[in-house]
């Protein structure tokens, strides 16, 4: 391909790209090695004086890595007051959920809880600040539950999910498990009733938990 110069033009859509010579690489991965499955994304950002430009998602690249390239469903959420917190949430078997999680407004302090029967980290969370300026994501395989605590008014999170969303098999641990001794950021300023009812983690069903897998 050649521009209006007449100077040629190379793209390659493996792991990085050359437009007239400069390579564009276009995600960073970086495993969690405390929960296996679970990965950091972050953006390689190409910027000028108008902004920046990056590349979110790429299926040839998430493949590359065994991650999720299906993704039929995405939500967004909004959550308004500091220090409020969603979770712990995830989706029953047969239909258990995939999260690729990204927050596009504010800062979140997100937790990932292991919760795979036979899993080396099964029972442990770890904790990850994702912010809007960044736009680091955090990828989460099926098993995990999740949930957040927005360190800045007006969060907004953006989730990419591979199943669509079944009430009947929407599940949660509680926020505050003593078990778990999660340690929140901040004094917890808002929490759903819904997930104040959330059970214990030693309340759940074992047979609806996504077996780990290598």
């Amino acid at each position: 391909m050649t521009n209006t110069e007449g100077k040629s033009l190379i793209f390659l859509s493996r792991p990085f790209a050359y437009f007239a010579g400069i390579s564009i690489f276009t995600m960073r991965f970086h495993p969690v090695r405390a929960l296996p499955g679970a990965w950091l994304i972050d953006l390689e950002k190409r910027g000028d004086e108008r902004g920046f430009l990056a590349r979110t998602f790429c299926a040839e690249e998430f493949a590359a890595h065994g991650l999720c390239t299906h993704w039929p469903q995405c939500n967004l959420t909004l959550t308004r007051q500091r220090g409020a917190i969603r979770g712990l949430h995830f989706q029953a078997e047969p239909q258990p959920e995939i999260k690729l999680i990204r927050c596009t407004a504010g800062v979140i302090w997100d937790v990932a809880l292991d919760l795979r029967p036979g899993s080396p980290s099964r029972g442990q969370w770890q904790a990850f600040e994702l912010d809007a300026d960044t736009g680091r994501a955090l990828y989460l395989p099926a098993g995990f539950a999740h949930g957040f605590q927005c360190l800045t008014d007006d969060c907004q999170v953006f989730y990419h999910m591979s199943a669509a969303y079944a009430p009947a098999l929407a599940r949660g641990v509680r926020w505050d498990d003593p078990s778990l001794a999660i340690s929140w950021p901040l004094p917890a300023a808002l929490v759903s009733e819904k997930d104040r009812a959330l059970p214990l983690c030693a309340e759940l069903d074992e047979r609806e938990l996504t077996p780990f897998s290598k």
